[in-house]
């Protein structure tokens, strides 16, 4: 039986009536289970290896440039994305490998992605050179594996906000939220559900879909940005300060935050990545004033036309 067995999704706004996603499928009759949150998560960053390598000529990598980064970086994230959650939720640290029970921060991802790849391409010189272009294209590709993985969290019930009324507004059984500790928002929402003539159930803010969009709205402005772009490293902190500036807002809509003297953490780790990703642009750009010549792709193209 799953474990949100006959605990229907309603979006009330939208018309949509007793939605029932299975949280996974079992292979060939077995007992083993493959959850769809790992399988989504796994299309999502499929489709954004294909989205880079399609456009790695233009940051002066080739199609291996990419799939280097990936062998990198993806196993590095998951290890980052879990140390992160086991080292500030206060999972017990023999626990860290236990990953299907849930657990992985998006924050200790990009940090492992980012230390990983950092780390391999100091071992040579022309790793070294193609460190912010890669970062550049990973930027983008993050953007279309949050926005296609956050739709995880709908198959398992979870990453949602607090009461809401709006046309967007999400309608689950109470027993959703049962694993939340019963805080004042929670009897909030428990109060607003009878008022509102259903009782047993909770009606809230999409917190995955807000985010599911906004990173898609992301990809969008990023994907034409960086054809514009000055300078290697440009493009990956256009992705911090969006995705930071994003996520402090519906951060504060949801109802399992990790709180740190108040405040929640993530809010806290979105808003200084986005004030720090602000003023490194600011100061490269007004400061330093880059020439776009020195960008890794204009290198390669003035060599290839002065060999020629």
């Amino acid at each position: 039986m799953r474990l949100w067995e006959d605990t229907p999704i309603s979006f009330p706004g939208l018309g949509i009536e007793n939605i029932d996603p299975p949280e996974g499928f079992y292979l060939f009759g077995s007992d083993f289970q493959v959850k769809f949150y790992g399988v989504i998560i796994a299309l999502g960053l499929f489709l954004a290896v294909i989205y880079c390598m399609k456009r790695a000529k233009a940051f002066g990598l080739t199609a291996d440039n990419i799939i280097d980064v990936a062998l990198v970086g993806v196993p590095c994230a998951v290890i980052g994305a879990r140390l992160y959650y086991v080292l500030l939720y206060g999972t017990p640290f023999n626990q860290w490998l236990n990953i299907r029970d849930g657990g992985l921060a998006i924050y200790g991802g990009v940090i492992g992605a980012v230390l990983g790849v950092g780390i391999f391409s100091l071992t040579s010189r022309q790793r070294r050179a193609r460190f912010l272009p890669s970062a550049d294209m990973a930027g983008i590709g993050l953007l279309i594996g949050q926005s296609i993985g956050r739709w995880g969290n709908f198959f398992n019930r979870e990453a949602f906000g607090s009461y809401c009324d709006n046309f967007l507004a999400m309608r689950l059984p109470e027993k959703c939220i049962r694993g939340l500790a019963d805080t004042p928002q929670i009897h909030q929402m428990r109060l607003k559900a009878i008022e509102g003539g259903y009782e047993g159930f909770v009606q809230v803010h999409p917190t995955f879909l807000y985010e599911s969009l906004w990173n898609a709205v992301g990809f969008i402005l990023l994907h034409f940005l960086s054809k514009k772009r000055r300078f290697d490293g440009q493009v990956f902190l256009y992705y911090i300060a969006w995705y930071g500036l994003g996520r402090f807002f519906i951060e504060g809509l949801r109802t399992d935050s990790l709180m740190s003297g108040g405040f929640r953490t993530s809010q806290l780790v979105a808003i200084v990545s986005f004030l720090a990703a602000i003023a490194i642009l600011l100061m490269v750009l007004l400061i330093k004033r880059p020439n776009p010549k020195n960008m890794l792709v204009n290198r390669i193209t003035s060599t290839q036309e002065t060999e020629e």
